[in-house]
């Protein structure tokens, strides 16, 4: 007698059909200036990779590019439209907040920065307008270590989940045992740059 009784999957956890991939404002001018953004770019392109194996929808925005130059190199090759804005939020980009409501993304993975600035404000105001929020700690940064503490310590009693890139890629994943999971696997196993 089989006895075995399936769960629910509980809501908490991302999905592919309902996830977005946000990254922000990763761009040359100020990238350099952030505390370990060598791992940071890395994980960055790891959830951009697993992102595009998993059909996860991504997004992206550059903070006044005439100022802070474009996206970095590696993360570029893995975007497409990139919005310029010139609020912090990236609530100031409306075209991108609806579209993910037309494709019923209603739970956003933030990554990029700054923590206590872009990453923060957008977060909050995501937040305020009925987005489950998740942040990758490990994908997010700022120059100064009190910044990056704080703001993370904000988002998560304001309700944003905080999570890590790996985390992240297996929640997305969801299953072993098929070829995107050996994808994934492959990501997780890589090595981390140093950062020096």
């Amino acid at each position: 007698m089989n006895n075995s009784v399936s769960l629910t999957r509980s809501p908490a956890l991302m999905d592919r059909q309902d996830t977005g991939l946000l990254v922000v404002d990763v761009q040359e001018k100020l990238i350099e200036l952030i505390r370990g953004h060598r791992s940071l770019v890395w994980n960055i392109s790891r959830l951009l990779r697993g992102a595009r194996q998993l059909q996860v929808p991504v997004f992206a925005t550059e903070q006044y590019p005439q100022g802070l130059g474009a996206t970095v190199p590696e993360l570029v090759e893995h975007l497409e439209d990139i919005p310029e804005k010139l609020t912090f939020s990236c609530a100031g980009c409306p075209d991108l907040v609806k579209s993910w409501r037309d494709a019923d993304v209603f739970k956003i993975l933030v990554a990029g920065i700054e923590s206590h600035v872009c990453i923060q404000q957008t977060v909050l105001d995501l937040l305020a307008n009925g987005f489950q929020v998740y942040v990758a700690v490990d994908a997010v940064g700022a120059r100064r270590k009190v910044d990056h503490e704080v703001a993370l310590q904000r988002m998560d009693a304001a309700g944003a989940v905080v999570t890590t890139t790996e985390a992240a890629l297996f929640e997305w994943c969801r299953v072993a045992g098929t070829p995107e999971f050996k994808e994934i696997s492959r990501l997780v196993r890589e090595n981390a740059p140093a950062d020096g």
